[in-house]
């Protein structure tokens, strides 16, 4: 079984590095990936560095068995959430993960204790889902560029935003009920202004009388 599962997972890593032209190809007509920061190779392998991370995971039995771990990856830096029962582990679980190509960076947010119970990770999807439509109903605010990762209540927030972007995201998420804490994982652009902000200044220019 085990076999099976790490057979499908390398095929998907292959597909998504060979055929890359049909995935550019479906992905070009997509909304979100028009407005994602990321080229799109980088989108792809950050699901290679996601699915290989997974599989690292799987064939180590004490870390499989012993902790519950995830690893994201956004412009290839790497995010890793979950518990490990002891510090061991948690290092042992992030040489792992260092052993993958095209990580630029990791981030590990892996918390010394025992795995949390299945309700509780229902929760952390539920608390997800509750950040990403508070920002999506949130005027002014583009939310295509953020990406939100619950863990135990807490919110971790990644993408590559604008300062501002960031401190918006960060307020909107400390605000939903539920939620913990708020960390931030965030790369930010060389832009100073809002891109909302950028866009109203236009818009103002725009009306002003020509003399």
């Amino acid at each position: 079984m085990r076999l099976l599962v790490i057979s499908l997972l390398l095929l998907s890593s292959l597909f998504l590095s060979g055929c890359s032209g049909l995935i550019v190809a479906g992905a070009a007509t997509g909304a979100v990936a028009s407005q994602d920061r990321r080229t799109v190779p980088t989108q792809l392998e950050d699901e290679n560095i996601e699915i290989k991370s997974f599989t690292a995971l799987f064939e180590n039995d004490e870390l499989w068995k012993d902790t519950n771990i995830s690893v994201i990856s956004y412009n290839n830096t790497v995010l890793m959430v979950g518990q490990a029962p002891t510090a061991r582990l948690k290092t042992k679980a992030t040489e792992t993960i260092k052993q993958i190509e095209k990580i630029r960076k990791i981030h590990n947010q892996i918390r010394v204790a025992a795995p949390i119970s299945f309700f509780a990770s229902r929760n952390d999807e539920y608390l997800t889902s509750k950040v990403k439509t508070s920002m999506l109903f949130t005027s002014d605010f583009s939310s295509s560029n953020i990406k939100v990762v619950t863990e135990n209540n807490e919110v971790f927030l990644m993408g590559i935003v604008t300062k501002q972007e960031a401190t918006r995201a960060v307020d909107i998420a400390r605000n939903v009920d539920g939620v913990s804490k708020v960390i931030t994982v965030f790369e930010y652009t060389a832009e100073g202004t809002d891109i909302a902000d950028k866009k109203a200044k236009i818009n103002t220019e725009k009306k002003q009388p020509v003399r």
